[in-house]
């Protein structure tokens, strides 16, 4: 889009034009616009105009790329394309002898071919100085062109952007606040005083990492002694971390690495790791916990003496093959007869949850066939040795996970609700299997959805039979819903109810007050007459 800003001559302009200028009668050349700003490379036009009583020689002097788009007898309309720099192109005229010129100034505006941040540390230490670099290069006019350094959307520094190409810095001290936050810059051209706008161009974001490593070493604890084919849990923890989800943890025993279970809690870390004692670890051995955050660890040793005591085994079968190990996790279809073996080290004996009862041995056996209430059971085997008078104990569990296809029970999803309409409801409805299975109730008449699980006002749209489906890779299942939603009455009848029974009852009482009345004034007349007529009796 071309901008084009025509502005009057300052008084002073007037004043030194007029004495350049050809007197009354003379030969006068005139430009429009005098003044205009337009975009790089964009085009504009400018009419020239003699005053002259003859026919005029009119033209246009200017390096720019030109060409008349209209003219008259005294007259040139020329369009300038691809204008790439401030110019100042003349009009000229020619009347006779005589001569004169007038010239528009031309203002070219372009924004910065490039605002780059530059990277920022992968992690910066909370309380140390973080300095931030901006560079700019092109954009033009370079007198309304400033570049801001941005922390989110605050303003840290703005300076005006003068070389070619240009550098802004700015220095912060880094904060726990500053951890994601991203910082960039932002470019100013601000073009309001020649009639246009403020333009603005941001660097890409960069997000800044801020993190505290405190200076003490992590708690370590683990047993001072550990036997050979067992698994001990060791814990490795730390306050005063920040971001402590970022956090990295390592647990090692001697070169062998252990896998831990980190868990958070505001800034505070807590490592959960079992080592695999090998025969080949017997002896005194290092353990180690090194906790890592950005640049920096933090890390400590303790020693384990370890001996032999073999951990008991635990097996999971279906008939004589093992069931398939997805992580600890034991699947099996529903109805798959599953047998779980007790084993430990001889002279030791075990214990199998669930198992029956049966004299101290070195084995134990549990054959069930699996069901849905077998989904996510635990078995455990617990073995004991006597070792110098002293009672070791080592326990191996297994959970085992049972697939089976969708259910729809009356007690999870009952078949007929009855709700007062406008009351809160939550309509409940659960599918169980495994895996779990997708529901999805929609009305017969309609195919529209019942909204399950939200706390709601009841309208009477609800109204109606659903059909409730439950779906999964085992199977579908479906069940019908009943919905029934009892209006409320209209409060406009009861109003007029309540006005024709009051009513009635005041023009009730009337009537019988008014017909009371008149057998008293009845009573009272007869009374009288029987006076008088004894008044009249002669004796």
């Amino acid at each position: 889009m071309v901008a084009i800003v025509a502005r009057p001559p300052l008084p002073a302009l007037l004043a030194l034009l007029g004495a350049l200028l050809p007197g009354p009668g003379a030969a006068q050349t005139s430009v429009k616009p005098l003044e205009a700003i337009i975009p790089r490379g964009g085009s504009m036009k400018v009419n020239c105009t003699a005053s002259c009583d003859q026919h005029p020689i009119l033209g246009l002097e200017t390096p720019l790329t030109k060409s008349v788009v209209a003219n008259g007898s005294h007259w040139v309309t020329y369009e300038l394309s691809d204008i790439q720099d401030n110019s100042r192109p003349m009009c000229f005229s020619n009347c006779g002898t005589k001569q004169s010129a007038a010239s528009t100034s031309i203002t070219v505006y372009w924004f910065p071919e490039r605002v780059d941040l530059a990277s920022l540390p992968h992690w910066q230490p909370v309380g140390e100085n973080l300095t931030l670099r901006c560079q700019v290069k092109g954009g033009a006019p370079r007198a309304h062109l400033s570049v801001a350094l941005l922390r989110g959307e605050e303003v840290l520094n703005q300076q005006p952007v003068v070389k070619e190409p240009a550098e802004v810095t700015a220095t912060v001290l880094a904060r726990r606040d500053d951890h994601g936050t991203n910082f960039s810059c932002r470019t100013e051209l601000d073009l309001h005083s020649l009639g246009l706008g403020l333009f603005q161009n941001s660097s890409v974001s960069r997000q800044l990492r801020t993190f505290v490593l405190p200076k003490i070493r992590p708690r370590l604890a683990t047993p001072r002694i550990m036997e050979v084919g067992t698994h001990w849990p060791v814990n490795c923890t730390l306050d005063g971390l920040f971001p402590v989800s970022e956090a990295r943890v390592h647990l090692a025993l001697e070169d062998q690495r252990l896998e831990p279970t980190v868990k958070y809690s505001k800034d505070f870390l807590s490592a959960t790791a079992w080592v695999n004692v090998t025969g080949k670890d017997e002896g005194i051995r290092q353990l180690t916990c090194a906790v890592m955050l950005g640049n920096q660890d933090q890390r400590t040793q303790e020693n384990v003496t370890i001996y032999s005591f073999p951990a008991p085994s635990l097996t999971l079968r279906v008939h004589h093959s093992p069931l398939e190990d997805l992580g600890n996790k034991f699947e099996v279809f529903e109805s798959t007869v599953v047998i779980v073996e007790c084993k430990a080290h001889a002279g030791a004996v075990v214990t199998l949850s669930g198992a029956p009862t049966k004299p101290p041995d070195s084995s134990a056996q549990l054959k069930l066939n699996a069901s849905a209430e077998d989904n996510g059971r635990n078995f455990s085997c617990s073995a004991a040795l006597e070792v110098a008078g002293q009672m070791l104990y080592k326990n191996k569990t297994q959970e085992l996970h049972v697939l089976y296809g969708p259910r729809l029970d009356e007690r999870d999803c009952l078949g007929n609700w009855t709700w007062q309409e406008g009351s809160q409801q939550t309509l409940r409805c659960e599918a169980k299997g495994n895996p779990t299975p997708k529901l999805d109730c929609r009305r017969k008449k309609d195919e529209a959805l019942l909204p399950i699980g939200d706390l709601r006002p009841v309208k009477w749209t609800i109204s109606g039979t659903y059909t409730c489906k439950a779906t999964s890779r085992l199977g579908e299942v479906t069940r019908e819903v009943v919905v029934n939603v009892i209006s409320q009455p209209n409060n406009m009848v009861i109003i007029l109810v309540a006005a024709a029974v009051t009513l009635g009852t005041v023009c009730t009482a009337a009537y019988l007050y008014n017909r009371q009345r008149k057998i008293r004034e009845y009573k009272l007349q007869k009374a009288q007459e029987a006076v008088a007529m004894k008044l009249n009796t002669p004796p």
